[in-house]
């Protein structure tokens, strides 16, 4: 039986196997390693996941969602059509829809998994995710903070043994994670992390999507779910084209609305003004990590991992900022993925990998609340263990009383980095006895230990002997809850797209996501293209299916083209030059 290495993306997942000596990535049903990170809930009531599900983001906005991983770990609701879901329900269809391609790739069971989280994701996004896997039918053997497994993957592929200091730069769709990383022989220290879990290249599209309704006098708030998911995707696609073309590249955004046509034309320099508020908060982020680093030293090389990472205009920014180009190695959509499977590995215990040695650091201080003296009502941070602090990490005081025949104390115990303890993630509490007497003469010894897998365990010992200890674990996600039993029972319920038709899916939702947005005798065109591949679904012969879909594919390719044109690059007056000369 396989463990599986997986990526839970915010735009992209992706699923990694570590077997024959390396670690090789899972492709899904329709060839892509990648799988949209986008779930919609079909008029039957089964869920499309991927590419074909994106496609729906346009057609059927109010049944299909994106970007959920944002929103973990949160009580947010999510609705799909009638039915809502939580953040982690709707991850757990994407992990379902994962497992299922993997357990057919691989040909035999798959129930456990490394899954990958933002550095700075704290335990009540930590406990969603594996409550998400949990939901899915998986076994989370480990979570693993996604810039260190792609320092992993970069220091094993590259093969080199020196002393070395790297900082990873894992900017995704929807999250910001820094490592600080030093490595010397088979050794890889992480030894400090910054994020932002609401920073991402989805900034980056929000940011065009305003210039754009700015530029055409248009207000979001006005525009329909139609025009604004339409929006979105070509904001998306242009930074992309942009970051693919060079300086003198031009990309439209195109919007027919109430039978007015609006429309911008991006290119790099303006893209760059666009995003400038966003890296300002991204070098915050890298200057948090440079303070908190264990040990001084030149950094000796910036690795840029995630989608977002690949853009132009990010790579100039932080050129400017570092004073040298940042290193891309490989596809960088893929680094993250490929290091869980090497987790996996090591979690199977493959004989080329024990002698490879990770450590990993704590994302968020952690300690308990105390009070300054027995009047105060807003009690205080004490940290018993700091953040960033080398795991597996473990640290000890000693709390004493406040009043006169005071018997007992009780620990309430938090996560973050605020001064008053109402500001950060309580995650328990513990209580011991001590014996009476007089205020400060009796005490407990409170001792924190935080493993290398996140798990926190806790225990106190009081002045008169008595002893308590307990694993803290996030009490919103645990198995016994009711709730969580429904949502277990409502997800196992949801059928997932028959496999053996997806890419026939993919096809059709394009071409119906191509028909919304076109007009006049384009749109007829396309509603001819979805006739006729219907028609050849139906008909059973095998060959002349696949032609279809090779057609179909040639035929949306050419109308996705002229879709996003910039209208002035298009011959406006062949037609015209034809019937003068056929006139002549």
């Amino acid at each position: 039986m396989a463990i599986i290495g997986i990526d839970l993306g915010t735009t992209y997942s992706l699923a990694c196997v570590y077997r024959n000596g390396r670690a090789e990535l899972i492709p899904n049903e329709l060839g892509d390693y990648k799988t949209n990170s986008v779930v919609s809930m079909m008029e039957d009531g089964s869920v499309l996941v991927g590419a074909a599900a994106k496609e729906r983001l346009i057609t059927h906005p109010e049944s299909t969602a994106a970007s959920f991983k944002v929103w973990m770990g949160t009580e947010r609701m999510i609705s799909l059509g009638k039915k809502s879901f939580k953040p982690e329900e709707l991850s757990s269809l994407v992990l379902k829809q994962i497992l299922q391609d993997a357990r057919q790739y691989l040909g035999e069971p798959v129930d456990e998994a490394v899954i990958s989280v933002p550095a700075y994701f704290n335990d009540n996004q930590r406990c969603a995710t594996k409550l998400a896997a949990q939901l899915a039918g998986l076994t989370v053997k480990r979570l693993i903070n996604e810039p260190s497994a792609a320092a992993l993957y970069y220091r094993h592929s590259m093969q080199e043994q020196g002393d070395s200091q790297m900082m990873v730069i894992d900017f995704g769709g929807g999250t910001l994670d820094v490592s600080i990383v030093e490595c010397f022989e088979n050794i890889i220290e992480i030894t400090a992390i910054a994020g932002d879990n609401h920073l991402g290249g989805n900034d980056i599209d929000c940011a065009i999507v305003a210039y754009f309704c700015g530029q055409n006098g248009l207000t979001m708030e006005k525009l329909d779910a139609f025009a604004l998911s339409s929006l979105y995707r070509q904001a998306e696609e242009a930074k992309i084209a942009l970051s693919q073309g060079d300086m003198d590249t031009r990309v439209s955004v195109v919007l027919v609305q109430d039978d007015n046509k609006y429309s911008v034309t991006l290119t790099n320099t303006l893209l760059r003004q666009l995003c400038e508020p966003i890296f300002c908060k991204v070098r915050a982020v890298i200057s948090r990590a440079m303070k908190d680093r264990a040990r001084a030293g030149r950094i000796n090389e910036v690795i840029l991992v995630g989608g977002s990472a690949q853009l132009t205009v990010f790579c100039d920014y932080l050129e400017e900022l570092f004073g040298r180009r940042p290193a891309v190695h490989g596809n960088t959509d893929e680094m993250v993925a490929l290091g869980v499977g090497l987790c996996a590995g090591i979690k199977e215990r493959a004989e080329e990998l024990q002698d490879l040695v990770m450590t990993d650091v704590c994302p968020f201080s952690l300690g308990v609340a105390t009070y300054n003296d027995a009047r105060d009502n807003n009690p205080h941070m004490a940290f018993l263990i700091q953040r960033s602090s080398m795991l597996p990490a473990s640290h000890q005081d000693n709390f004493y009383t406040l009043s006169n025949n005071q018997q007992k104390l009780r620990f309430e115990i938090f996560q973050g980095e605020g001064y008053y303890a109402k500001d950060n993630l309580k995650l328990g509490e513990l209580e011991v006895r001590v014996p009476p007497g007089m205020a400060g003469q009796q005490y407990a010894t409170v001792t924190f230990t935080y493993d290398i897998d996140g798990i926190l365990h806790v225990s106190a010992r009081s002045s008169g002997g008595d002893y308590r200890e307990r694993m803290i674990l996030n009490s919103r996600f645990q198995p016994g809850d009711m709730a969580l039993r429904q949502a277990h029972e409502r997800i196992s319920q949801i059928q997932l797209a028959a496999r053996g038709n997806q890419e026939d899916q993919l096809l059709l939702e394009t071409a119906m996501r191509l028909y919304a947005q076109m007009t006049g005798i384009m749109r007829e065109q396309v509603a001819k293209l979805i006739q006729y591949f219907e028609w050849n679904r139906e008909s059973g012969d095998l060959i002349q299916r696949e032609k279809s879909r090779r057609e179909m594919r040639k035929q949306l390719a050419a109308i996705e083209i002229y879709l996003y044109a910039d209208p002035l690059d298009l011959d406006f007056w062949a037609d015209d030059e034809e019937d003068r000369e056929d006139d002549e």
